[in-house]
């Protein structure tokens, strides 16, 4: 089924462009990592809006496949998945703000505690409530940002929690997508001795790219979230996971540009004899990367004009990118589409040209396009 796309911001025909979210994809692939996981359970991380895909769309999806635990960054992104996900247990990974225990308690969200002051913060709110609100405790392996140093962790799992209900004790790979990276094997090694000191409590350490090193990664939980999304957890290898994403713009204009004049922005991009160029009303506003832009020593992105692969011309300005479409059919003209993100071009490889991460791509996609979902 097609849903409306205008559902979702302006209609198509008003927009610069269409972002296309394939909800069929993103649980397939959520199945496709659960799978490798076999006997533990796969949650699926929807901070930063899932991924730019839309968290009132995300998780109902993945909660009728069957996905019981979701992880959020924030309080507000929290509340938004509670009235997606009724029943679901949902983490916020960005810890306990100061006073926030009546906010986590209303939605009955589970708050990831990073440190002694948050614990003893959630132990007493708990306590004067009366409620039983099981946390995450966060333990740091190596990535030296947030959590319990890992000695700190063993000692409070010997001495115990102190009253602070936790029910997952977790951490986070540095570099899970450099399956030969030492920093792996030493992370799991510190992430086995602190499930030692919390033998009763489940452990989860695998992110995305986590899932494919291996069981001893693997614990009691999975938290995929780029991958979800359709971004390759094996960097240099074959994508397993199926594209999420579609992006078409729509040609404004088509011109030719005569040998030795420039295009774009500081006059980057100079064409080398005569080429034909359209211009699409999308650019850095809705999200895509200005890195992305091409200019005369380097090449930037590419799109699909009229099936033809056809290179950016020059900046790509705020609300507009120019392409070359010599080589595209003739006929290619104002209205036609131009596809920027298809299975042909996918988000890691924007940005590969863009020297970016993919996550920045799909974070970063804006609110001017009209959103139509596939279910």
């Amino acid at each position: 089924m097609t849903r409306d796309p205008a559902a979702s911001g302006p209609a198509p025909s008003e927009a610069g462009g269409v972002l296309t979210i394939d909800l069929g994809a993103l649980v397939a692939n959520w199945r496709l990592l659960a799978a490798r996981a076999p006997g533990a359970e796969c949650a699926a991380v929807v901070k930063a809006d899932a991924y730019g895909t839309g968290i009132e769309a995300a998780v109902p999806a993945l909660a009728r496949a069957g996905c019981r635990t979701f992880f959020v960054a924030h309080i507000a992104e929290g509340r938004r998945a509670r009235a997606a996900a009724p029943q679901a247990d949902i983490y916020v990974l960005n810890g306990l703000p100061p006073g926030s225990g009546p906010a986590f308690a209303a939605e009955r969200l589970r708050p990831v505690l990073g440190s002694a002051e948050e614990i003893a913060e959630w132990a007493a709110f708990t306590r004067a409530e009366g409620l039983d609100l099981k946390a995450a405790l966060h333990v740091d392996t190596g990535m030296n940002r947030l959590g319990l140093a890992v000695a700190d962790a063993v000692a409070m799992g010997e001495r115990g929690l102190e009253g602070c209900p936790v029910g997952l004790v977790m951490t986070h790979l540095v570099s899970a997508e450099e399956p030969d990276n030492p920093l792996n094997a030493r992370q799991i090694a510190a992430f086995a001795a602190v499930r030692e000191a919390f033998p009763s409590l489940p452990g989860s350490l695998a992110n995305s790219s986590g899932a494919f090193l291996g069981e001893a990664a693997r614990h009691d939980l999975i938290r995929p979230g780029y991958a979800l999304y359709g971004g390759n957890p094996q960097p240099g290898r074959p994508n397993p996971m199926r594209p999420v994403i579609g992006l078409e713009g729509r040609i404004v204009q088509v011109r030719w540009v005569e040998a030795g004049d420039t295009v774009g922005y500081n006059a980057q991009w100079t064409a080398q004899g005569r080429r034909r160029v359209a211009v699409t009303s999308v650019g850095y506003a809705d999200g895509f990367p200005r890195a992305a832009s091409s200019a005369d020593d380097r090449a930037g992105a590419d799109a699909i004009v009229g099936g033809a692969r056809c290179p950016f011309a020059g900046r790509v300005s705020m609300d507009l990118i120019a392409i070359d479409v010599t080589d595209a059919p003739p006929g290619v003209g104002r209205g036609d589409p131009v596809s920027l993100l298809n299975p042909a071009i996918t988000v890691d490889d924007v940005a590969a040209r863009a020297g970016a991460s993919g996550y920045e791509i799909l974070t970063s996609l804006g609110r001017r396009y009209a959103r139509r979902y596939l279910d």
